[in-house]
């Protein structure tokens, strides 16, 4: 695997991990590119990895039955994509495409788990941070329901 190239920034995901772990999962990133409009993974697929982003932006999307993929969430730089690789089974629960090019830090997600279990301090403190992801897009993901399926005028919901 080619290794990250470039310190790891100073805000975002990364920036909240203490030193030492953040240099341990750093170990295992692989520096990725996409292009704009490249679609990085499905609802329901395998969920095999995940990224931080250092540049561009990335949506998160849901299929919504009889209006197509809906825009529940933009990610930025320092931003999570991807946090169904912890959970069993491994499955995504939204759709992410590229807004921008992007430049990411590509995790294998088989080899993070592996990295948690054997030190398990790293592995509570990532997904502790996963799971404010999780959080921040179970709260936007309702709120973008809201928006599409609310009353007109932002009433309250009959």
């Amino acid at each position: 695997m080619t290794s990250h190239t470039g310190p790891a920034p100073r805000t975002g995901m990364l920036a909240a991990l203490p030193p030492e772990h953040r240099a341990r999962l750093m170990d295992l990133a692989r520096e990725v590119r996409f292009p704009c409009s490249a679609r990085l993974f499905e609802e329901g697929g395998e969920a095999d990895r995940f990224w931080i982003l250092r540049t561009g932006t990335v949506a998160l999307d849901i299929q919504v039955p009889g209006r197509g993929r809906a825009v529940v969430e933009t990610v930025d730089a320092g931003g999570l994509i991807g946090w169904s690789w912890l959970c069993p089974p491994h499955q995504w629960h939204l759709g992410a495409e590229t807004r921008t090019p992007v430049t990411a830090w590509e995790f294998e997600a088989a080899a993070v788990r592996v990295l948690s279990a054997a030190h398990p301090e790293f592995g509570l403190a990532l997904a502790t941070l996963v799971a404010e992801t999780i959080g921040h897009r179970l709260r936007a993901t309702r709120t973008r329901l809201l928006d599409l399926y609310g009353p007109p005028g932002g009433g309250p919901v009959p």
